[in-house]
C-alpha cells in the first residue's frame, strides 16, 4: 500500500468510493467495479486498503493532556433514552467557554470525528460531539458496520438527536450559553438544517453537506460559513439553489470552494485529505467560530 499516493489514483476511483461511503452501491459492487483499475501493478486489496480510513493518523489522542475529555449523556427525544457524546475542553481554561456541536458523518462517531472535536476543545472552546449510533449500541469500531447501522435510523430523528445536543451544551456548566454547529458530510445537512431549526444557534460551519429546504431559508437566524470541495459535484449541485434563497432572505452567509479537493477533504485518515484546503478551511473555521461565539 505504501506505494501507492493519491496522485497516481485517477479521479474515477474516488468517485467510486464516494458512492460506496455513500450506500449508493453496496461492498460488493464496490469491490467488483474496483477490478476495473486494479492496472499496472495494482491489486483490488492494495486499492481498497488504501482508500480505506487509517485511525492510527489521530492528532489529538484521547488522553491529551491539555485537555479534559469524557463521555457525557442527554435524553433523545427520538430515539429513545439517551445519546452519549465526546465532552472535551482545555484542562486550564478559566471561567466558561462558547460551545460547538461536532456532527459526525454517516458512520457514527468515529475516531477521526473524536480527533475533530478534540481539536476545537484545543482551540479555546468546549465541544460535544454526539453518537447517532447510540441507540443502536454505538459505533461499532469500524466504519462499515458504522454506515450499515446509521442507515437504520431516520435522519430526521437524528437531527432531533442532535438538536437535543445543542440545548444540553448551552446548559453546561463550562459553557458560556453561546453555542454553533459544525459537521462533515451527513453532518453538514445537519448543520444546515440545524441553521434552519435552532433560532438560539450562533454560527453554522457545513462541511460538504446536503442544503436544507429553500423553504426554510427564511427560518435562518445563525450565519452560515459553508466549504465545498470542487470536485464533489454530486452535493455542490444543491447550492445555486440554496444561495439563491440566501440571498433573496438577506441571510448572513460566507462560502469557499476548494479547487482540486474531493469531498472529505478535511478527514485526514483517508486519501481524500487535501492538506492545504484543510488548513485554509480549519483556520477559517476556528475565527468564524471566535467572531460569531464571543
Amino acid at each position: 500500500m505504501k506505494e501507492l499516493s493519491k496522485d497516481k489514483i485517477s479521479q474515477e476511483v474516488f468517485d467510486l468510493y464516494d458512492d460506496y461511503a455513500h450506500n449508493r452501491i453496496d461492498r460488493r459492487q464496490f469491490m467488483e467495479r474496483l477490478k476495473t483499475y486494479a492496472v499496472g501493478g495494482l491489486t483490488v486489496a492494495s486499492l481498497s486498503s488504501f482508500l480505506m480510513p487509517d485511525y492510527k493518523r489521530i492528532q489529538v489522542q484521547q488522553n491529551d493532556a491539555r485537555l479534559v475529555t469524557e463521555y457525557m449523556t442527554f435524553p433523545s427525544p427520538k430515539g429513545g433514552g439517551s445519546i452519549k457524546g465526546l465532552l472535551s475542553y482545555p484542562k486550564k481554561a478559566k471561567g466558561k467557554l462558547p460551545g460547538i456541536v461536532v456532527v459526525h458523518e454517516n458512520r457514527g462517531l468515529n475516531p477521526h470525528t473524536e480527533d475533530v472535536a478534540r481539536r476545537f476543545a484545543l482551540e479555546g472552546f468546549i465541544s460535544l460531539a454526539p453518537d447517532a449510533l447510540t441507540p443502536l449500541g454505538g459505533y461499532p469500531g469500524n466504519d462499515d458496520e458504522g454506515r450499515t447501522m446509521q442507515a437504520k435510523r431516520d435522519r430526521n430523528e437524528i437531527l432531533e438527536d442532535f438538536i437535543a445536543a445543542f440545548e444540553s451544551l448551552t446548559k453546561h456548566k463550562k459553557c458560556t450559553g453561546k453555542v454553533g454547529v459544525v459537521g462533515f458530510c451527513f453532518g453538514g445537512w445537519v448543520s444546515n438544517m440545524m441553521a434552519a431549526r435552532v433560532p438560539d444557534l450562533k454560527a453554522a460551519v457545513p462541511y460538504y453537506g446536503g442544503q436544507a429546504p429553500v423553504d426554510l431559508v427564511p427560518n435562518i437566524k445563525a450565519p452560515l460559513q459553508l466549504h465545498y470541495a470542487a470536485l464533489d459535484t454530486r452535493v455542490n449541485e444543491g447550492w445555486p439553489a440554496y444561495e439563491a434563497a440566501l440571498k433573496e432572505h438577506q441571510k448572513t452567509y460566507e462560502v469557499y470552494f476548494y479547487e482540486g479537493a474531493n469531498h472529505g477533504f478535511l478527514n485526514d485518515t483517508t486519501p481524500r485529505y487535501d492538506k492545504a484546503a484543510t488548513e485554509l478551511a480549519w483556520g477559517r473555521t476556528v475565527e468564524f467560530f471566535r467572531k460569531n461565539l464571543k
